[in-house]
């Protein structure tokens, strides 16, 4: 008995979007490799890659995550 099993049928509801071929689906087509989500909305799956462009922007710019080096006469 396989401790995994490969979920081949899509589910109703679930959207992703797929990086490989640039395109919202309903139920995961495409390998997880490839894809966002699951989205709840075909809407949601849809704005993926802005989702994503917005959230590595706020990490980029959190300063909770500053990595620079620092310079001298720097405290902490």
């Amino acid at each position: 008995m396989a401790l995994f099993k490969k979920r081949t049928a899509a589910k109703p509801g679930e959207w992703y979007y797929c990086l490989e071929h640039k395109k919202v689906e309903e139920g995961p087509e495409c390998p997880a490799k490839d894809r966002f989500g699951p989205y709840a909305t075909r809407g949601e799956a849809e704005q993926a890659m802005a989702t994503a462009r917005e959230r590595n922007l706020e990490w980029e710019t959190d300063p909770r995550w500053d990595d620079a080096p620092r310079g001298e006469g720097d405290e902490g």
